[in-house]
C-alpha cells in the first residue's frame, strides 16, 4: 500500500471536483508512494486556474505537506470524457486512471438524461476504447460509482449502473487492464451535496427546507471515500466493485445535529424528481456475490470469465445493505459530524483560517 502510487503516472478525470481534488491531495503527499505524474482532466478552466493557484500559493487544507516538485508533477488538461480525443491524449501514457468525472445530481440528470449519459456512460467507454484500440500501458482504471447504481430508480443512478457494467466487461477484451469500481454513499460536504446547503440556510435563519423527514441517507466523509478508492487500487480483483461500510443518518436528525439549540424552522417540501426513500448500497440480489474484504465489502462480477472457480468466498450479507439498517440516532449523528468537522462553527473556523494565510 505504501508503494501504491511509487512512479506511477495517475489520470484523475473530474480531477477540479470535490472528490477529485481531495483524491489528488491525497495521492500527492507521497504516503502511498511518490507519483511521476499526476494529470487533472477537466473542461472548466476556472477551477483548474483556481486549483493550480491554491497549490502554488498553497491554500489547502494540509499546509504542512511538501509537495514534491510540484511543476513537473502536476499537469492540468483541459478535456471531457465525453471526447474520444480528449481522453486518448490524456491516458496515452497513464498507469493508474481514477474515474470521477461524473453528472451526479439526480434532479438535473431527470431532466436532462441524454447528457446523463454521454458523460456517464459515454465517458467510460471512451476509457475502455482508447485503452482497447491504442494498446496503452494502462495497469488500472478505477470507476467511481455511487449507491443508487443499486437497484436504480433515477437516470444517475441507471447511468452509473451501466458504467460499472462497461468497465467489468472491460476485463475480458483488455487482460492486461485491471478495471474495478467503487460504490459509495453521499459524500458529506461534497460540492452540491446538502449540508452546505443546510449551513447557508442555518446561517441565514432559516427555514431549513428537507424532503422527507424519514429519509435515510449513507454518509462518508470526502476523506473515507478516498480509502475506499485507495483500497480497491490495492486489493479489489478484476471487475470487482468495492464498498464501504458507510453509516447511515436520517435527513431530519442531520438538521437537527446541524441546527442545534438555534430556533430555526425546518420545513419539508417534499421528496424530488427520481430520489428514494432509502439507499440500498448491496441489492438483494448481489448479496450471493458479495464478499468481505477487511473493512470493505466485494461485489463480485457476475460474469463467469471473470470469476475464481477454485477460490470459495462466503457470502456476508442475509439481505440487501440498505441505508435504513442500524440508522444512527440523534446523538450518533451529531458525533459523526463533529468528527468530520462539519458542524457550523468548525466550517467557519476553517474558512477564516483560509482568508488569514
Amino acid at each position: 500500500m505504501k508503494e501504491l502510487f511509487q512512479d506511477k503516472t495517475v489520470l484523475v478525470t473530474g480531477g477540479t471536483g470535490s472528490m477529485g481534488q481531495t483524491l489528488i491531495r491525497r495521492i500527492l503527499t507521497g504516503n502511498l508512494g511518490v507519483p511521476k505524474k499526476v494529470i487533472v482532466l477537466s473542461r472548466d478552466e476556472a477551477k483548474q486556474h483556481d486549483m493550480r493557484m491554491s497549490y502554488l500559493h498553497k491554500l489547502v487544507s494540509t499546509d504542512e505537506v511538501i509537495y514534491r516538485n510540484f511543476m513537473n508533477t502536476l499537469e492540468f488538461r483541459i478535456g471531457d470524457v465525453r471526447n474520444y480525443a480528449d481522453i486518448c491524449a490524456a491516458v496515452k501514457n497513464a498507469n493508474i486512471v481514477i474515474n470521477a468525472a461524473a453528472l451526479k445530481q439526480v434532479p438535473v440528470c431527470e431532466y436532462f438524461p441524454v447528457q446523463a449519459v454521454l458523460t456517464n456512460c459515454l465517458g467510460a467507454y471512451n476509457i475502455v476504447r482508447a485503452i482497447e484500440e491504442n494498446g496503452y500501458p494502462v495497469e488500472t482504471v478505477v470507476g467511481i460509482s455511487t449507491d443508487k447504481a443499486s437497484k436504480p430508480v433515477n437516470v444517475m443512478g441507471m447511468t452509473k449502473a451501466i458504467q460499472e457494467k462497461v468497465f467489468t466487461s472491460a476485463n475480458i477484451l483488455n487482460p492486461n487492464t485491471r478495471f474495478i469500481c467503487v460504490r459509495y454513499g453521499n459524500v458529506l460536504a461534497s460540492r452540491g451535496s446538502v449540508i452546505p446547503l443546510f449551513h447557508d440556510q442555518i446561517r441565514n435563519g432559516g427555514p431549513v427546507t428537507i424532503t422527507v423527514p424519514e429519509m435515510t441517507r449513507f454518509l462518508l466523509s470526502l476523506e473515507q471515500a478516498c480509502e475506499t478508492v485507495f483500497a480497491a487500487l490495492h486489493e479489489a480483483k478484476r471487475g470487482e466493485t468495492y464498498v464501504p461500510n458507510a453509516p447511515s443518518a436520517t435527513v431530519l436528525n442531520i438538521v437537527k445535529a446541524l441546527i442545534g439549540d438555534r430556533k430555526v424552522e425546518i420545513k419539508v417540501t417534499g421528496i424530488r424528481p427520481g430520489e428514494k426513500m432509502h439507499e440500498i448500497m448491496v441489492s438483494e440480489e448481489e448479496i450471493f456475490h458479495c464478499a468481505k474484504r477487511g473493512n470493505y465489502y466485494a461485489i463480485l462480477p457476475m460474469l463467469p470469465e471473470l470469476l475464481d472457480k477454485t477460490k470459495t468466498e462466503t457470502n456476508h450479507f442475509h439481505k440487501e445493505f440498505s441505508s435504513q439498517d442500524n440508522v444512527l440516532d440523534l446523538a450518533g449523528t451529531i458525533k459523526l459530524l463533529k468528527k468530520h468537522k462539519l458542524m457550523i462553527k468548525d466550517v467557519d473556523l476553517l474558512s477564516q483560517e483560509e482568508l488569514l494565510r
